[in-house]
């Protein structure tokens, strides 16, 4: 059966399954529970389940419930893979009849006669499915951002790829796809499965669907797991810092958004002996803002001529105080070379506004890390939505030739005095630091939709627009409440 095909015929089950108080992510973790098991099943010679927890321990159960129940709590304590993909799971399903029908669905597809990448491709297509349908996912990244951004950094076999928020793996998945484009030797193809993913994830049942997911796409096995965490990262490292054997070669990011609810990375070593606080003594300031402090991290976990792709919000490029101090100090310290200016419209929460940041991380002699940076407007008179007009890799096509990863120095500005419709422009550091609070939010594009009143843009797109823009004003005024509670 097609993939698309497949995705729906069991993501339709999920709304038969909603009357009973199932939501979409529930409905997506038993998912994730019960192909591990058939997929196990279809491969009896590679995994080694415990007695009474395979497939057809379920699939010919008289208590489908109490049976359930019991091989999930026995896998949880089976050790290995099998106890990182099962941690804390509990049956959802309560309806008896139901369970089993689920089951039946599943049992009647060979999940295993495909490649991985194909197993790999439906379940994506589950979690961006349950990323479409549930606030859970209001910033799962598209595939096609993700893309671009790989593409741009191209990672390399033998390098160590991190996400400090990695949600359901999307980034790994990305770099995945880009090493494996060309052939690997025995060692590099190790090392991939084993040793070049190191994720962070707050949230317990969103670690397990990355792990399933990298699981799925032929990263790690039962015994040797790949290193996804359940913790804050922001709270890494000893001493209050990252040190150098923990330090990555790539770091591809989007981190969550808003103001931080609980503990506040501090820089001042009496201060975190307080409550609500912790120590980081490589941040250059303190900081409750969540991207300003993941931004400050993803530079401290950066090795040497490590390079980093981030996706932030419009905030961190011209946000006063803490803002300021940081845009300057990543000017200096490192080498901000590109900004991926990207459009509304393309996250499943509306009003989101959010740029790609690349840097590298330049020998400590250099003393001046950035010279110039170039700048792709890829949001002034652009329109798209997540479901009738999303954005697909295509439309990223001329940033990624113009950004010319393989040598940085032949980029070629399209905006001049002639030409001045042109998305690609560079600004030097010096012109930067001369800005108002060394603002980076920087336009030069005429937009439409404002300037010609002879054309006006479609009533459709203007009253998009205007929900975008009260949103996003709304989720400002609320992390200022935020702020002014700390």
């Amino acid at each position: 059966m097609a993939t698309n095909n497949l995705v729906a015929k069991i993501w339709s089950f999920c709304d038969t399954l909603r009357d009973d108080g199932l939501g979409y992510g529930d409905y997506l973790e038993q998912l994730t529970f019960l192909l591990f098991l058939k997929m196990a099943d279809e491969n009896k010679n590679q995994y080694n389940l415990p007695k009474r927890c395979d497939w057809q321990t379920i699939l010919s159960s008289a208590q489908i419930i109490e049976d359930y129940e019991n091989l999930l709590k026995n896998l949880s304590n089976a050790g290995g893979m099998l106890s990182k993909i099962f941690a804390g799971a509990q049956n959802k399903i309560h309806d008896s009849v139901k369970l089993k029908r689920l089951i039946k669905l599943i049992d009647g597809e060979n999940w295993t006669n495909q490649d991985v990448d194909i197993k790999g491709e439906i379940y994506e297509s589950l979690l961006q499915k349950n990323a479409e349908n549930s606030g859970a996912g209001q910033y799962f990244t598209p595939r096609s951002v993700i893309s671009a951004m790989v593409t741009c950094i191209n990672p390399k076999p033998m390098e160590t790829i991190a996400d400090p928020s990695c949600g359901t793996g999307g980034f790994f998945l990305g770099a995945l796809n880009h090493i494996n484009e060309k052939p690997l030797s025995k060692e590099e193809t190790t090392f991939l499965k084993f040793k070049a993913f190191h994720g962070w994830e707050i949230e317990k049942s969103t670690a397990r669907l990355c792990l399933m997911n990298l699981f799925l796409h032929g990263v790690g096995d039962l015994k040797d797991t790949p290193d996804i965490q359940v913790a804050d990262s922001l709270k890494r490292g000893t001493e209050g810092k990252i040190h150098e054997n923990e330090k990555v070669s790539i770091i591809l990011a989007n981190p969550p958004f808003g103001v931080s609810s609980s503990d506040t990375p501090t820089i001042d070593l009496e201060q975190s002996k307080k409550e609500g606080y912790f120590l980081r003594k490589d941040f250059w300031v303190a900081t409750s803002n969540k991207q300003l402090a993941f931004l400050q991290h993803i530079v401290a976990m950066l090795k040497t001529n490590g390079r980093a792709a981030v996706v932030l919000p419009d905030n961190v490029l011209f946000e006063g105080g803490a803002g300021e101090t940081i845009r300057k100090k990543l000017l200096e310290e490192t080498n901000l070379h590109t900004i991926l200016r990207l459009p509304t419209g393309i996250f499943y929460a509306q009003g989101v506004k959010a740029n790609v940041l690349f840097f590298d991380k330049p020998q400590e002699s250099i003393k001046s890390g950035t010279k110039e940076v170039w700048y792709y407007d890829y949001r002034t008179n652009i329109n798209h939505t997540p479901k009738k007009n999303p954005l697909k890799s295509t439309d990223l096509k001329e940033f990624i030739e113009l950004y010319h990863s393989a040598d940085l120095s032949k980029r070629k500005e399209t905006w001049s005095q002639e030409n001045p419709e042109g998305r690609w422009r560079k600004y030097s550091t010096k012109e930067l630091l001369s800005r108002d609070k060394t603002s980076l939010d920087i336009f030069w594009l005429r937009n439409d939709s404002i300037i010609d009143l002879d054309n006006l843009p479609d009533p459709n797109d203007l009253a998009r627009e205007i929900i975008e823009n009260i949103e996003g004003a709304l989720e400002g005024f609320k992390n200022i409440g935020l702020k002014l509670k700390d």
